[in-house]
């Protein structure tokens, strides 16, 4: 065992974070350096620097309808999912009752199913229902793939919550509304904003739900798609792929900043009142 253990270097598992980083990453920094070649095609050597693919995105009336639709389906989509995720993760996390890990696992359902079948499922379901397609069934798509991610992070929220805080509202003739308005919202408030966050990160950025449920009015991820079959396109396409890369980057990062602060005051308001 000692001897075959040598074969190994110390740092195997940092080597191997590392690799999977780079096999991970590597293609999407190819996109902002291709967004500021001058040539029309991604090929090295770069041919010169240019902004110039940025500066002609306003420029483009399809882009900003496209822009605007993906804006207000991602904040309509965001909002009811955080809704629908806060009753959810209260009742998870605060009552025991029949089938409770079994409702669990069919909020979480759609992390595991391939998107595309559940993509054609909700086609089939608009249509029985009458529904034409159109933004507010993108909405109601993007909402069912977004409770699991809002799930996630409100569960980690109301679990760290002290019950005792609640118990001393109602003790002081609090209604139970009123204590859930006024004790437990502004302690998860950040569990919250992280959960909005997320989910309109996921629906500005979604494709497959987009595809099959939008009408006539494209969203961001159907506008990009459509322009990639003009090669002339392409470096407007890269431009605009870079623009959502970093604003995705940037919405993930504060709202895992939001999160882990959520935990932490949580956590640290438990033990006081401990």
């Amino acid at each position: 065992m000692k001897t075959g253990r040598r074969f190994l270097p110390r740092n195997w598992l940092s080597v191997y974070a590392f690799l999977y980083i780079v096999f991970l990453y590597l293609p999407v920094i190819f996109l902002p350096i291709f967004s500021v070649n001058t040539a029309a095609t991604p090929k090295f050597p770069l041919s010169g620097f240019t902004l110039k693919w940025y500066e002609d995105l306003p420029n483009t009336p399809a882009l900003i309808d496209a822009t605007w639709n993906s804006l207000l389906v991602a904040v309509s989509a965001s909002i009811l999912a955080t809704v629908l995720g806060i009753l959810a993760a209260r009742s998870i996390t605060r009552y025991r009752y029949p089938g409770r890990r079994a409702v669990n696992g069919l909020i979480m359902a759609p992390l595991v199913l391939p998107e595309v079948i559940v993509a054609i499922s909700m086609l089939l379901v608009m249509l029985q229902l009458g529904l034409s397609l159109s933004l507010f069934t993108v909405v109601l798509g993007h909402v069912l793939v977004c409770i699991p991610y809002s799930m996630t992070v409100l569960t980690s929220g109301f679990e760290g919550f002290d019950r005792s805080l609640e118990e001393a509202s109602a003790d002081l003739g609090e209604s139970a509304f009123g204590t859930f308005r006024r004790v437990t919202l502004p302690m998860v408030a950040p569990a919250i904003i992280s959960s909005l966050l997320v989910c309109f990160t996921i629906s500005l950025d979604e494709f497959i739900i987009a595809f099959f449920l939008t009408g006539t009015e494209a969203t961001l991820p159907i506008y990009i798609w459509g322009q990639l079959r003009f090669a002339a396109k392409l470096p407007g396409v890269l431009a605009l792929g870079t623009l959502l890369l970093v604003a995705s980057f940037l919405l993930m990062t504060v709202a895992e900043v939001l999160r882990r602060r959520a935990a932490r005051r949580t956590q640290n308001e438990g033990g006081l009142y401990a």
